[in-house]
């Protein structure tokens, strides 16, 4: 089995893409991703895009890493998107209601359009 990954890299206009491969469900799995997000907070990236096509599934703790993403980005009224969920993720998405909070996007594409500024 392959090893989750969250990979930053940086796009167009100063949006920092944060590239997660594999499923979040273990302690590793999560920290890897929790690192990421602080990452690009630390470095002030303002708009951040979070791209969870590689991502099969995750559990719980990871729906908490989103939401405090999600919080720490409109505390400090910056920008943060979600894009290429599959259809297992985007159940989990919606079931836990995240889909009224988080700001989601079928395509990469379709989600950087969607930044302002």
């Amino acid at each position: 089995m392959t090893a989750t990954r969250a990979t930053v890299s940086h796009l167009e206009r100063g949006i920092a893409l944060i590239r997660v491969d594999g499923p979040l469900l273990g302690s590793e799995e999560i920290t890897a991703f929790k690192e990421a997000v602080a990452a690009c907070i630390a470095e002030k990236a303002s708009r951040l895009l979070i791209d969870l096509g590689g991502v099969n599934y995750m559990n719980s703790t990871a729906i908490g890493v989103l939401v405090s993403a999600f919080t720490s980005y409109t505390r400090r009224q910056w920008q943060l998107k979600l894009c290429g969920m599959n259809m297992a993720v985007n159940s989990i998405i919606t079931i836990t209601k995240l889909n009224l909070l988080l700001d989601t996007s079928e395509t990469r594409t379709d989600a950087l359009a969607k930044f302002s500024g």
